[in-house]
């Protein structure tokens, strides 16, 4: 049994997400959790919203709240509409409590005592018509190096180069196309060259990851300079140094904290089990292993940004150190980071309507033909386009037609014959080939999983379903009822097949897997799902917000074949997915045209 940290990014609390978002890092997350439990580790899953920067500020002034009151409204929405998802978090919360607060402030003075955060006077970008500051996302323009059109004030996303707000051509403002003007602020800086020979030797040990992550992270090394930690906003986390954290328009910088949210929400897991140091298990011990996932345009933040936070914490950049109270903090295992999914050949687009939301898809489809699609067709290593009509297609020719018609046709002529699961005779080699391709996918299966393959993993689980319907169809059950011995043998091996391919497919399917297992005359939970828990702040009791968590530890060690039991009920079964109609494709591409 191995540690495992799955630390999952953080959704933005300015709006409800779409399926893109999930798809980067939601359902990749789970999938990868869940089966890691399965296989006997022990899993910490750990995310919440982002709740601080000035694109919660600009929402909210459009409608006319605070910036708190925003995050609260989506972050209870977020938080339902993950839960519905399936998404299995032992704690999803958020970057408002004293809790995180409280833990970003404790690394930031530590990398300031370690001399890893730098005073300096820069040019701030400031909106002429209203005075506010505008943060260098919110400046857009031509990148000075590769001149594409479309770069923001902090990096550009064709060629990936680190950028100021200020070098950036015709730079124009996100909100409403002002040109900003530039004038003079202090802030800290994050001494990233100070981490450059300890990010190189740690990124050139990460043979196994993806290779365009990899070689992304090692191109960031080549031009790598201070980067601001702190912003001239009213909306954030306090600088905790003396004669800033009075100062009410200075803030640290949201990607400061928000990556080290998995560390805050590790510790508030911790606190909320009764046992404050059992996230050290995670954190402090070399041997556990941590496994980062998002989407590619926040590669830059995970695999230089959170490291070099982490070794400036320790002490282990140029100027040396010594590691504040938390210890030595474990270095990502892995980044693993998704392409951009898109729609009907365009990118998302929230502002443009372009768009399909979480909870508008689960409020029309099961969660788990959604969960199957992003899992078999999904941006698991380039961008790809979402189709309605592909949907269609999978949902009612694999999920429909393959392993749902397994299943049902399998339950229906165990209850016709016998009422029960029947005990087998003797096997032929037709029945123990089967067995025995079911028996071995489990490794085959695992192993892709866990090395984030998860597209090979569910082709070859459903390609093993193609193999039991072929040996339904070879063996002609139907057509033995003369022959009631050899009925039960083939029933029974159909059975048998039909559980142990469940829990090959149950990371993918957790919705189904509950109704395959009843359907199979189970009891109990087979395939544990997350809850929605009212919670007080642990630090502050005035303040009460939801976390989705659950218990999970009842799935541990199962990723293996079990034996079915002869005599175990099975009543007539109803079907476990919907076949969607033909007419949908029109309706949701009307549905698209019209936002």
């Amino acid at each position: 049994m191995s540690r495992i940290l799955s630390a999952v990014a953080w959704p933005y609390a300015n709006g409800p997400r779409h399926i893109g978002h999930v798809a980067g890092f939601g359902i990749p997350s789970d999938v990868f959790s869940r089966y890691m439990r399965m296989a006997g580790h022990d899993v910490l899953m750990v995310s919440g919203t982002d709740e601080h920067g000035t694109p919660i500020l600009v929402q909210a002034d459009k409608e006319g709240v605070t910036a708190q009151e925003l995050a609260d409204r989506y972050n209870r929405v977020i938080v339902e509409d993950l839960t519905q998802l399936g998404l299995s978090y032992d704690l999803f919360t958020r970057t408002t409590t004293r809790n995180h607060y409280a833990v970003v402030q404790e690394m930031f003075r530590t990398v300031h005592k370690n001399g890893y955060m730098v005073e300096r006077t820069t040019m701030g970008a400031v909106s002429p018509s209203t005075g506010r500051t505008l943060p260098d996302r919110y400046i857009e323009g031509t990148c000075p190096i590769c001149g594409y059109d479309g770069a923001r004030g902090d990096q550009c996303d064709n060629c990936g180069n680190q950028l100021d707000a200020i070098e950036l051509k015709n730079p124009r403002s996100r909100i409403n196309g002002e040109t900003p003007k530039f004038v003079e602020s202090e802030h800290f800086f994050l001494d990233l060259p100070a981490f450059v020979d300890a990010l190189g030797d740690w990124l050139r040990t990460r043979t196994e990851w993806r290779p365009n992550v990899l070689k992304f992270s090692l191109n960031l090394l080549d031009d790598v300079r201070p980067r601001a930690m702190t912003r001239d906003i009213d909306w954030g986390i306090p600088v905790p140094l003396d004669g800033w954290e009075q100062n009410p328009n200075k803030r640290l910088y949201v990607w400061f904290d928000a990556v080290i949210g998995y560390l805050s929400a590790s510790i508030e897991w911790a606190r909320r089990t009764g046992d404050p140091e059992a996230w050290r298990q995670f954190w402090n011990d070399t041997d556990a292993r941590s496994y980062y996932f998002m989407g590619k345009d926040n590669i830059t933040f995970h695999s230089q940004i959170w490291p070099a936070e982490l070794l400036g914490y320790a002490g282990r950049g140029s100027k040396g150190g010594a590691p504040g109270p938390y210890g030595l903090l474990n270095l990502p295992t892995e980044v693993v980071s998704s392409e951009f999914l898109n729609v009907e050949g365009k990118q998302f687009s929230t502002s443009r309507g372009l768009v399909i939301l979480v909870r508008d898809m689960l409020a029309r489809y099961q969660p788990d033909a959604l969960r199957y699609y992003i899992s078999v067709a999904g941006p698991e290593t380039q961008d790809v386009d979402f189709t309605w009509a592909e949907f269609k297609r999978r949902t009612n020719d694999e999920l429909v037609a393959g392993w749902g018609n397994l299943v049902n046709r399998t339950a229906s002529m165990v209850h016709k014959n016998f009422g029960e699961i029947p005990a087998p005779g003797p096997r032929l080699a037709v029945d123990e080939a089967l067995t025995a391709e079911i028996t071995t996918a489990f490794g085959r299966v695992g192993d892709l999983v866990g090395t984030h393959r998860q597209r090979q993993a569910l082709q070859e689980a459903m390609r093993v379903v193609g193999e039991a319907n072929r040996y339904v169809s070879e063996t002609e059950p139907w057509k033995l009822r003369g022959d009631r011995e050899r009925l039960a043998t083939v029933l029974h091996t159909t059975t048998q097949a039909v559980s142990d391919l469940n829990t090959l497919l149950a990371p993918f399917l957790p919705h189904s897997a509950q109704a395959v297992h009843e359907a199979l005359g189970g009891t109990g939970t087979f395939s544990p799902q997350p809850r929605i828990e009212e919670v007080t702040d642990l630090d502050d009791d005035t303040r009460h917000y939801p976390v989705i968590t659950g218990d999970y530890r009842s799935v541990r060690g199962t990723w293996q074949p079990r034996a079915v039991v002869p005599g175990t009920k099975v009543d007539k079964p109803t079907p476990v997915f919907t076949k969607l109609d033909d007419a949908i494709v029109e309706e949701e591409l009307e549905r698209l045209r019209q936002s």
